[in-house]
């Protein structure tokens, strides 16, 4: 509920960018966009995305953690109200990046797929997540292949895991939306350029889950997304739209320090 919370674009980039620690930014992040009244924080939202558009490292990191703030549980609503806003405003940016409807996971019933071959059949659910919790790589290989998000969401947690790791899930082919939803929605692992990029590529990444992470691709990588012809064809046309409107001499180096590199 909005509290009459001034947000500027300005505001919302500094004090995003002053959190180091990334749920914390996360989480402040998500409060200003409830905190403010609608018409300011969809205006910064447009701002941002303009300025992501035009290649902007700092809009880009910042629009990272929006990006996991409109995945989160509960904010359908937050999400289409902004997005009746910039239709109503003509806030094009913003227009562009919620183009799609919210994420909503569990379309079918994790609990009915079955496990992949070579996995121990008579673990249960609950094992299965206890073993994906612990430190012990052994168990690795089979949890890496399981077909429940929330194994899979104890498992994204786990000290252990490797970015080699995550990459092996996100880049899986065939694959389910809501496990592919966990690792975008994962704080540590979301700022990989690699793992967004293998989100991105990916043909059951939701629509509404890839399209706005094309905002954080640089240019070699736009280029790549509209030249694979198996990735999704809403992901090739919002590339396509943003190699057109970005400035091509832009190298797109993203800001050494920060998680955008980490």
């Amino acid at each position: 509920m909005a509290d009459g919370t001034i947000l500027h674009y300005d505001t919302l980039c500094t004090g995003a960018l002053a959190l180091v620690d990334l749920p914390m930014r996360d989480a402040w992040v998500r409060e200003q966009l409830y905190r403010a009244p609608l018409p300011e924080a969809a205006r910064a939202l447009n701002q941002l995305c303009q300025e992501a558009e035009q290649a902007s490292p700092q809009a880009r990191v910042v629009l990272m953690s929006v990006i996991r703030a409109l995945l989160h549980d509960g904010a359908a609503e937050l999400a289409q109200r902004l997005r009746e806003e910039a239709a109503a405003g003509s806030l094009l940016s913003l227009d562009r990046f919620l183009r799609w409807p919210t994420y909503q996971p569990h379309v079918d019933d994790p609990q009915a797929r079955a496990l992949p071959q070579g996995a121990d059949r008579s673990l249960s659910l609950g094992e299965r997540k206890s073993l994906a919790r612990r430190p012990d790589r052994r168990a690795f290989d089979r949890l890496l292949r399981d077909p429940h998000p929330d194994v899979i969401r104890m498992l994204l947690g786990n000290p252990r895991l490797t970015e080699d790791d995550v990459l092996r899930i996100a880049a899986r082919r065939p694959n389910f939306p809501d496990i592919l939803g966990e690792i975008a929605r994962n704080v540590r692992w979301s700022t990989r350029p690699r793992v967004r990029m293998a989100l991105v590529l990916n043909p059951a990444t939701p629509p509404e889950v890839a399209v706005p992470m094309v905002l954080l691709l640089v240019h070699h990588e736009l280029r790549l997304v509209y030249e694979i012809t198996d990735a999704n064809a809403p992901v090739r046309v919002a590339a396509a739209e943003l190699l057109r409107r970005r400035p091509p001499q832009l190298d797109d180096a993203p800001p050494d320090g920060d998680e955008w590199v980490q």
